[in-house]
């Protein structure tokens, strides 16, 4: 995975391939509403298992059932591949669980 950094063009395009997931200045985030409590650690945990393969760790708030997550490459001071790759990873993820982004 590249860690240079991705053009706003290319950003966007790579936005539209993933749902609920929008551009918050430098950053990537989106917000999984799980159905229950255990349901949204199952998804940080499933993450957790991704993030360590790519080693590229999202920041993750968990709030009761809402997990949301937060994707930049801090070495290239900006946004590269790698967060595109591992938010589609994480919203795969979230839809084998059943649930999508709340937007």
């Amino acid at each position: 995975m590249s860690r240079t950094r991705l053009s706003d063009d290319q950003v966007d395009r790579g936005l539209e391939a993933l749902p609920g997931w929008e551009r918050d200045g430098g950053v990537i985030t989106s917000t999984y509403a799980m159905p229950t409590f255990p349901l949204g650690i199952a998804l940080v945990d499933r993450v957790a298992d991704l993030a360590e393969a790519a080693d590229h760790h999202p920041d993750i708030d968990i709030r009761w059932r809402r997990v949301t997550f937060r994707l930049t490459t801090h070495d290239a001071g900006g946004l590269t591949a790698r967060d595109l790759e591992l938010a589609a990873g994480i919203h795969a993820a979230a839809l084998a669980l059943g649930w999508g982004p709340t937007g």
